[in-house]
């Protein structure tokens, strides 16, 4: 079993065994499927994006100040998510908990936002049903809600898991998986505000 750790203090402690290794591995590959579906989304919604119906238009209902909010909220919990990972690497759990928690109320407070957003979009007569184009933008904006909400709930569980076993290569890879993750969203969020919101402000002007 000697060839399935390392213990070269120069490695981090998340590529210190082979499973975990072996894990961050078979994540990037599944984040290759993450990619396919989010692109499919994106290519769908680019299709519908004119098809208004009788419906409300983009540049009617997108508030600028409100996205921006969630765009800070969401860049903002990728930068302190990149801290816990340093403070991981250097066996702070303490450290690693505090910037993880932050993370995850900037996290649970761009849900807020989008939540809220939604709410006021269907009360203004754009709900799923009203045209192609908001059944688009519900369902690309909803998946990266669900996602996000998945990530939340994922990096809770395994907090609980490290505060139980302490950072160990395993734990910590696992940590480390899960920041991939959330950094992914970040830059899906970043197509979401670019083709979806601020594209929709400017095409449907006027």
């Amino acid at each position: 079993m000697a060839h399935a750790e390392v213990h070269d203090h120069n490695t981090p402690l998340e590529y210190q065994s082979e499973t975990g290794r072996l894990n961050i591995l078979g994540f990037w590959v599944f984040l290759g499927a993450e990619i396919a579906l989010f692109s499919t989304l994106f290519a769908t919604y680019l299709v519908l994006m004119y098809r208004t119906a009788d419906g409300p238009t983009p540049h009617e209902l997108f508030e600028l100040k409100g996205v921006l909010i969630e765009t800070f909220l969401l860049l903002t919990s990728s930068f302190t998510c990149g801290i816990a990972i340093h403070e991981m690497r250097r066996r702070n759990r303490k450290g690693l908990f505090i910037w993880m928690i932050i993370t995850l109320a900037l996290g649970a407070g761009f849900l807020g936002y989008e939540i809220y957003e939604f709410v006021t979009y269907v009360h203004e007569g754009a709900a799923l049903g009203t045209s192609a184009f908001w059944s688009g933008f519900f369902v690309i904006v909803g998946t990266h809600g669900l996602h996000v909400t998945m990530g939340i709930a994922w990096i809770t569980l395994i907090l609980i898991q490290v505060a139980r076993r302490g950072l160990t290569p395993q734990t910590s890879a696992k940590v480390f998986i899960s920041s991939l993750y959330w950094h992914f969203l970040d830059v899906v969020w970043i197509f979401i505000f670019t083709a979806v919101y601020l594209t929709g402000m400017v095409l449907h002007n006027g």
